[in-house]
């Protein structure tokens, strides 16, 4: 999926800030990712760059009041985030919300329906799964079931994840690595994902950049935009492109080699230009 981002500017919305009153975040955000890319935004707290995620997917809390995020060719600036969801959309929390009571299998078996653009009633006795990762749309639930398995078990999930209250009591590493598993299963076209390297000790930062090296390599048109602080992540991931942002702009753009720069140096000088 391409995705061209436009001088972007982005307020918080009052309708859902309560005393916060209108706060310009991005302030003329550009950003362009071709299909089958991986780029990786990096900045210091308060640059802007989970906002920019959320934007993207279409969250309520902030309104878009310049510039357009397009893609491939479609402007979605007025798109609601379900919808967005459908055209192949995802984001992966910073902070993965809790549904006590609710399957991790629910959860995901209702993400492969709402983000189906057929929304015919499935047959009795089976899933509602569109080809969205080269699934059969007639596979029954036990098939679905059992992919998903496979996913939780390359991920080291344990072998009860699926029947767990989705992420309630779940490792700050488990909720990570569940985020992960929802992309293998959705299969987007374009995904972001909002410092899933936070919070991960080594042979989680390994075992969760693993699994998304490999769906890149087999999901060779979807997109991949990854919000961290830290370059880390890049030495397990090959980038095509890393952006630096601060004070709600991207001010920097360049290969791996400036994710190396900002390691050794640090945001500074860049918050500096940004003023």
């Amino acid at each position: 999926m391409n995705l061209q981002i436009k001088n972007l500017k982005v307020n918080t919305s009052t309708k859902l800030s309560a005393g916060v009153g209108d706060k310009e975040i991005l302030k003329g955000v550009n950003l362009e990712v071709g299909g089958g890319q991986v780029h990786v935004v990096m900045g210091p707290n308060g640059s802007g760059k989970s906002t920019l995620a959320q934007v993207i997917a279409g969250h309520p809390f902030y309104k878009i009041v310049g510039g357009s995020i397009v893609v491939d060719g479609k402007n979605i600036n007025k798109l609601s985030p379900d919808k967005r969801a459908k055209l192949g959309i995802f984001l992966g929390f910073q902070n993965p919300i809790e549904i006590p009571g609710v399957s991790v299998f629910n959860v995901m078996r209702k993400a492969i329906q709402g983000t189906s653009k057929n929304r015919k009633t499935p047959v009795k006795g089976q899933a509602f799964v569109p080809d969205l990762s080269k699934l059969r749309p007639d596979l029954k639930l036990s098939e679905f079931r059992q992919q998903l398995l496979e996913h939780a078990s390359s991920l080291k999930l344990s072998n009860d994840h699926l029947s767990r209250s989705f992420n309630e009591g779940f490792s700050g590493g488990e909720k990570k690595r569940n985020e992960i598993l929802q992309m293998l299963a959705l299969s987007p076209k374009l995904v972001i994902l909002d410092e899933i390297d936070s919070g991960l000790d080594v042979d989680g930062l390994k075992l969760v950049a693993g699994a998304i090296k490999k769906f890149a390599h087999t999901n060779r048109r979807s997109s991949l935009v990854i919000i961290t602080h830290y370059a880390r992540i890049l030495k397990y991931i090959k980038a095509d492109f890393v952006h630096v942002m601060a004070d709600g702009r991207i001010v920097k753009s360049g290969k791996q080699k400036l994710a190396s720069e900002i390691e050794e140096k640090g945001y500074e000088k860049w918050q500096t230009q940004s003023q």
